[in-house]
């Protein structure tokens, strides 16, 4: 089954300059461990790639990751009341 590509749910003007310089000093496989399912911040998306927990993190890797091939956890709509705020990005 192949996933559609990532998407922003916000602009990215929307991202924090100061959370953007923090993802961007970590390693690269530091940041894609951050986003394996399962974990509390995993990448977390809509069943069509809309991204709603991850996105700073995504945004750094895009530069030098294939980040439409990274592993999600798809929320389907009735989820989406479970899904917190990432302090993570």
């Amino acid at each position: 089954m192949s996933v559609p590509p990532l998407k922003p749910l916000h602009p990215n003007s929307s991202l924090s300059p100061v959370k953007l310089a923090q993802m961007g000093r970590l390693a690269t496989d530091v940041l894609e461990c951050s986003l394996i399912p399962g974990q509390k911040h995993s990448l977390k998306t809509r069943p069509d790639g809309t991204i709603l927990d991850g996105y700073h993190r995504i945004h750094v890797l895009r530069e030098s990751v294939d980040v439409d091939a990274l592993p999600r956890e798809i929320v389907m709509q009735t989820d989406l009341k479970h899904v917190d705020e990432a302090p993570l990005g």
